[in-house]
Parts: structure tokens; C-alpha cells; sequence
């Protein structure tokens, strides 16, 4: 059985990677799909497919509508999504997709650090499982093998 998993979060860092390699290294049969990490590419892709726009208003709408698309299409295929919150970054879009994985009854793996923990208490409260490293949210997943 392979599952796929979504990796819901930020996209200035190589955390996706990361759970590739340690999934591999447990032998996990898992598939990863994610959000369009190619950060230029998402800020464009309305207007690469819709052509120019009026203003940045209708440049961000447009992208915005084909971004959700296909977050929408990767995250209904998914088995398992994992959304990992950082410290660094700003993480509307990760508090999005848990979000919408929660509501679209996904098994949800929240990844959050420490001083997260308030923040995130409600939405942490909805998902599944809430950890604090790669490891554990790769451990939970390898427990379904056993």
C-alpha cells in the first residue's frame, strides 16, 4: 500500500526533503506532493496562463485562484497531510491548508515548534496529531505500517 502525503507549509526551506529522506530511509512506500514551491512560479501563474493583468489587485487574485486549484486537486488525492509551522516565516498559507485539510476530513499531522503552541492551540485541537519535529510526524505515519 503507498500512501500520499501532502506537505502542507513553507517554501523558503528544504523541510520537504527532509521527510523524503527519512521516509526513505524507513522504507515507507509514500508518495509527496505539495504547494508549488518555486515561489516566482506561484506569484505568476495567472498571468503566465490568463495573461497581463490590470493591477497587482487582479495579478494576486488570478494567481490566487489557480494556486487553490491545485492545492484543491493534490490535497483530495492525498492520504495523509502533513503542515509544518516554522519559526522564521509567516505561515498564512500553512494555517490555510491544515485547515482545509481538517475540513475536507484528511488525517492531519501538525509539525510545530514550541512557541507555536499557543498559537495553534485550536487548530492543533482539530487535527489528528500534533508533534513538534520531522521525526515524530515520520514516526506517527511508520506506525501504520506495523
Amino acid at each position: 500500500m503507498e500512501l500520499v502525503v501532502y506537505l502542507a507549509g513553507q517554501i523558503h526551506d528544504d523541510w520537504r526533503d527532509e521527510v523524503a529522506q527519512k521516509a526513505k530511509a524507513k522504507n515507507l512506500p509514500l508518495k509527496f506532493v505539495a504547494p508549488q514551491t518555486d515561489h516566482d512560479r506561484s506569484d505568476n501563474i495567472g498571468e503566465d496562463i490568463l495573461g497581463k493583468q490590470p493591477s497587482n489587485l487582479y495579478k494576486d487574485a488570478a494567481a490566487s485562484d489557480i494556486n487553490n486549484f491545485r492545492t484543491q486537486v493534490l490535497m483530495q488525492k492525498a492520504d495523509v497531510v502533513i503542515a509544518l509551522f516554522g519559526e522564521k516565516y509567516r505561515q498564512w498559507n500553512t494555517a490555510m491548508d491544515a485547515s482545509m485539510a481538517i475540513a475536507m476530513n484528511k488525517p492531519t499531522i501538525i509539525i510545530r515548534p514550541e512557541s507555536l503552541i499557543h498559537p495553534l492551540k485550536e487548530l492543533s485541537n482539530k487535527a489528528n496529531v500534533t508533534v513538534e519535529t520531522v521525526d515524530q510526524a515520520i514516526d506517527v505515519i511508520s506506525y501504520i505500517f506495523e
